[in-house]
Order: C-alpha cells, then structure tokens, then sequence
C-alpha cells in the first residue's frame, strides 16, 4: 500500500520534502494557509554540502537562473561614510536566491505530481492505528498516514501535537521587520549595512535592480502589536526608527506604501523531540536557528534525509523518524550556535560591541582572512551529512 503524507506549508520545506517523498514512492499532499505562493521575500543562500543536494534535486540550474549575484556588502555609519566591506561570500555564500524565486522553482517541479491545496489549514489531529484524521478550517476531514509540519516558526502542527509555542521558543532578542521598496538608492548587485547601538538598517538591490529589500532589525522593548497587525508593524517601526538617520526617512517613507511586511522576532525553537507518533517536524518548525544558521539549506537537506529515511524503512514511521532525528541533531546543534552569536553582530547593543563588529568585520573581510572566513561561515552548512539512499545499504553504512 502506497503512504499518504500530509506536509503542512508550502514554503521551501514542505515543497522539498514533496519532492523527495514523490521521488521515493510516497503520495505527499500540501496544505498552505496563503491563498497562494507567497512571493519576494528576503535572500537565502547555499554553500558547501548543501550545493550537492540542488544538483542532486536537479535545480541548481534553476536557481543560477534566478540568483541575485549580490557582491559586496558595505558597512556605513549614519552619514553614509564607509566603516568596512564584507565579501559576497559572508551574505549570500555560493548562490543566493530570493525566497520566492526558491519556492516558486520547488513548486514548478512538484506541481504536476503533487497535490497542493492552498487557502487552508489544520484545524484538529486524531491519531488512530491507521492514520491521522486531519480536520482542516475550510476542506472536509481526511485521513493520511502520516502528517508534517513544515510550517515554520509559528507551527500550527507544533501546537496541535506538543502544545503551546512558548513553550519551546526562545527569543534571541531582536525583532526585524522586511519589505521591498523601489530603488531609490541605486545600488547595483550591491548591499549597504547601516548601525546606531540596538538598531540596524540592511538595503540591497540583486538580480532586480529596480527593487530594494530592506530590513529592520532592533532590540525590541516592548513590542505590543499582533503579527498579524500589518499597519501596527509600519507604525511600531516608524516610531523606533524616526531619529536614525542615514537613509531611513526615506525608506520609512517609502515603507508606509507596502502591502506585505515580514514581522517577526529572531526566534529558536528547542525540543526534545521532533516526533510524536504519526506526526513530525521538519525545520524551522522543529528547530527554528535564527539568521546566519544556514537554516534554509538546513531544511532541504531534513527534507532529503526524511524522506531518505522514510523510504530506507520501508514506510515504518517510528524507525524511520527516530533515524531522521539521530542524523539531524548535531547538525542542528550547530546551526543553532552559529545564530545566535551572530545577532550582536548584526544588530551591536552598545557603541562599544559595535566597535568591535566593525574591527571585526574590517579584520574578517581582508584577503589573507578569506579561507577562514569561508570556513567559519561553512560550518553550519556542511555539518549534516548528504547520504545516498539510492546507494546498498552495505555502502550508506
């Protein structure tokens, strides 16, 4: 009997997941609360092992297609004089795509072999001997034999099986805020880093030059808004950007204008476990890092090894499951360290840390520090192994 698996979100985990399932014989349906692909989005990137695991999926070629070749990224102070450079490598490693150029090209290969239901969501799971009864807020009740979460930070499938986010989140005490506005700053497959001590501008223009991605990111305070509240996030950061300087009058200008805004905190998840009986995890659902963990690529490769898994247990979740976890904790460990020392680097707290970032950054982006610095920055992304599972099980070991 084939295995039905129900992967809650269509972002780039579960659409990669989807791909690997269909690939090893499973039947993946996605379910996505947005009415549709969620489009623009900030840039993620790939580096060393992760690299194998697009050409092994056959999109590498894709993504070089949509890449934003993104150079250098130049650090400022709030006149615009240039404090430091950091090589392409730092930021956007050895491709960089944007998010919804990403999970637009894992749809485009699943779609015609995948069942993806949009506009929709988990509402309730019953766990029997055969399967799970899923409840859904629109579509009638179906059963699968297996379920996903791979709903990112604020997992509904989380909550449903291991109770309330708070449980499990742990703040790294930065907020940030994304959107996209015109260009007005020129900058040409380039990016410009702003700092005042517990606030951070990022601007950067790639592979469409007449856009600017722009982040916010700021120690928080009190942050009394809805994540929901699209136009209290506009007024919050207005607020706590208003005397920053540089070129924030006209970014915050042009932020009033947005439709879609990324709002979020600088979150990890931390749990003991990724599975309970039918129903598992899978990444930032399972172990959100923060930025600089090389999360993305992480979640491709949990995907692979999931599905691998699923696959090399002939369909029996519990081996299958307790495998994937043993394989991915060290790895996430990793990935989880990497984030959150970084946050005090991208956003300084005080004149004095941003002293030291800017000494640091001065240091790190020098030719004779290159090699270091590419291992430093490789490190969360080739420390899970990509296994073959087409390969006997003598030679996967």
């Amino acid at each position: 009997m084939t295995t039905t698996v129900l992967i809650s979100g269509a972002g780039i985990a579960g659409p990669a997941l989807a791909f690997w399932l269909r690939e090893r014989g499973f039947v993946p349906t996605v379910v996505e609360r947005a009415p549709a692909l969620r489009e623009g989005g900030s840039a993620v990137d790939f580096r060393g092992e992760q690299m194998t695991l697009l050409e092994r999926m056959g999109i590498l070629e894709d993504i070089r297609a949509k890449e934003t070749a993104m150079g250098a990224q130049v650090i400022v102070d709030p006149r615009g004089k240039k404090v430091a450079q950091m090589p392409s490598v730092f930021f956007s490693g050895e491709v960089e795509i944007e998010r919804g150029d990403l999970t637009r090209i894992l749809y485009d290969h699943t779609k015609n072999d995948v069942e993806y239901v949009f506009g929709d969501w988990i509402t309730g799971l019953d766990e029997g001997s055969d399967g799970v009864d899923v409840s859904f807020a629109h579509g009638a009740s179906r059963k699968f034999d297996l379920v996903v979460g791979a709903d990112g930070l604020h997992s509904g499938v989380r909550r449903l099986t291991f109770g309330e986010e708070e449980r499990f989140r742990t703040d790294l005490g930065f907020q940030t805020a994304g959107f996209t506005v015109p260009n007005h700053l020129g900058l040409d497959h380039l990016g410009m880093i702003c700092s005042v001590p517990g606030r951070t501008v990022m601007a950067a223009s790639g592979r469409d030059g007449s856009a600017l991605n722009v982040s916010f990111l700021f120690t928080p305070g009190t942050v009394d808004v809805h994540r929901r509240d699209v136009e209290g996030q506009k007024r919050l950061v207005a607020e706590r950007f208003a005397d920053f300087g540089w070129e924030v009058p006209a970014l915050l200008e042009g932020l009033g204008d947005v439709d879609a805004l990324y709002f979020d905190s600088l979150s990890q998840i931390h749990l003991d476990k990724w599975s309970r009986g039918r129903v598992v995890l899978l990444g930032d659902a399972a172990w959100c890092a923060g930025p600089g963990g090389s999360g993305t690529g992480l979640a491709m490769m949990g995907a692979y090894i999931l599905a691998g898994e699923l696959a090399a247990a002939d369909g029996d979740h519990e081996v299958a499951f307790a495998r994937y976890e043993e394989k991915l904790r060290g790895p996430v460990k990793v990935s989880q360290k990497q984030a959150a020392g970084i946050g005090t680097f991208l956003i300084p707290t005080s004149r004095l840390v941003m002293g030291y970032r800017n000494f640091m950054y001065r240091v790190l982006g020098s030719k004779p520090m290159t090699k270091v610095f590419t291992w430093i920055t490789s490190r969360a992304a080739n420390a899970a192994t990509l296994e073959n599972y087409d390969a006997p099980v003598a030679a996967r070991g």
